[in-house]
């Protein structure tokens, strides 16, 4: 590697920086998760934290600049293996600043194999007025893999007033499984959003209706019919508190193979309460553990 694919420059004459990060979770044979990292970049993350045992790591991820700027390319690499669990979240939102024509790319592949299980809870994403921005999540699970996710936008600042006037982003995000009576992984939740800042789904009531942040939440495998009859209405009730003009909601879809929860809102804080009340909800039948939220969420 040379010295500036490790520092993250360009090499290209692109601007902006480069950064990969990969993350293996792996069962060691003892009842714990080892965690394997490689980057290259300013995309790090802390020693992993164990506050609820060995068997199950806490890891931050870190991106040390601060946030995107146009050019900049991020590349993120989790893999869980079978018998590991893993729960990776941020100690900060991301921010994706003004550019002056270039994208701010971020692609993220997550992969867990049968018998493995993944929290991926990273904080709200902030497009800045001004910012352009493409965005890909990718998510692959094996037959018997466990799932939680979140995938948080929020256009502009709204408690400093400011706007998303100008910029654009792309945003995907794709979950599929992979079923043991299946040749090829079948698509479970295909999400593909144009958000231009002109554009109507902003302000248009099939689209985002004037709400400046969305967010996402993904359980997969949804909880069984009989765990589901005492749960749902849980769930339901954690939708109907979000008070409006804001909304909130819970389904279950692909034969029960995907349970999505959506906000739409004008407060990151909000939809971040509201998706931790999902996942305090949904972890314990799902993971298999109670729901002790990560130490950063606190502060």
């Amino acid at each position: 590697m040379t010295p500036d694919q490790r520092s993250g420059q360009s090499t290209d004459g692109r601007p902006g920086w480069r950064a990969e990060l990969s993350l293996r979770f792996s069962d060691d044979g003892a009842g714990g998760t080892r965690l394997e990292r490689a980057h290259s970049g300013p995309l790090v993350v802390q020693r992993p934290f164990y506050p609820e045992g060995r068997a199950l790591p806490h890891v931050y991820l870190l991106h040390p600049p601060g946030g995107l700027v146009g050019g900049d390319q991020l590349h993120v690499d989790v893999a869980v293996a079978a018998g590991a669990h893993a729960l990776v979240t941020t100690p900060a939102a991301t921010k994706v600043y003004r550019t002056r024509g270039p994208t701010a790319e971020q692609t993220q592949r997550l992969t867990v194999a049968a018998g493995g299980a993944l929290e991926w809870l990273p904080q709200a994403m902030i497009l800045h007025d001004g910012s352009a921005s493409a965005l890909s999540t990718e998510v692959r699970l094996d037959a018997g893999a466990r799932f939680i996710g979140v995938d948080t936008l929020c256009f502009g600042l709204p408690a400093r007033g400011e706007t998303f006037a100008v910029g654009r982003c792309r945003q995907r995000f794709e979950l599929w499984r992979q079923n043991e009576s299946q040749p090829h992984a079948r698509p479970l939740v295909i999400e593909r959003a144009c958000f231009d800042a002109t554009d109507a789904v902003h302000a248009a009531p099939w689209g985002l209706d004037r709400a400046r942040v969305h967010a996402l939440f993904v359980a997969s495998p949804a909880p069984d019919q009989a765990t589901l009859a005492t749960l749902l209405p849980l769930l339901r009730a954690a939708a109907e508190r979000v008070a409006a003009p804001e909304r909130a909601g819970v389904t279950v879809v692909a034969d029960g193979e995907a349970l999505i929860g959506r906000y739409l809102g004008a407060s990151t804080e909000r939809a971040q309460r509201f998706v931790q009340e999902l996942w305090t909800l949904l972890r314990p039948p799902l993971m298999r553990r109670p729901a002790l939220p990560p130490r950063i969420w606190a502060t």
